[in-house]
């Protein structure tokens, strides 16, 4: 059976070294790395047509920025050692998109960072790292 490994970067240097424990477990076994990052944003707003349409526009452009400045990196970086990696960036609630995104790609563990860029906003409205333990189908691995 291959082994999928998701990890989720958000350009933090607390993710670098989450990245650097996935390179550590896919190597060895020949995994598949799986380099995420979710761009946080809510539905739940009332928009006309026209900032629908600017909307859509600026979370194009943010999906681009991300895969430029946080994923392709990492990806390139990944390659260049010899392993299999993919990079993914998509638009939702960051621990519901991974978990939705470990489940499609049959990833057998995903691996974060303990404290990525959200700082003082994951101390009051809870981490995402907490999440991901409590509702993920496979083994959720939290590097400090």
């Amino acid at each position: 059976m291959s082994t999928v490994i998701m990890v989720g970067v958000d350009g933090s240097d607390c993710c670098s070294r989450a990245v650097d424990y996935a390179v550590a477990q896919a190597k060895p076994a020949g995994s598949k790395v799986l380099v995420t990052h979710v761009i946080e944003w809510s539905r739940f707003s009332f928009s006309t047509a026209e900032e629908n349409e600017q909307r859509h526009k600026r979370r194009e452009e943010e999906i681009d920025r991300a895969n430029n400045d946080v994923v392709n990196p990492v990806v390139s970086q990944l390659k260049a050692q010899g392993i299999d990696a993919e990079g993914l960036v998509r638009h939702g609630h960051v621990s519901d998109t991974l978990v939705a995104l470990a489940k499609k790609n049959q990833v057998t563990n995903i691996v974060i960072g303990r404290q990525g860029s959200a700082g003082l906003k994951s101390y009051v409205f809870g981490s995402v790292g907490a999440r991901l333990v409590q509702v993920a189908e496979c083994p959720v691995t939290v590097v400090p």
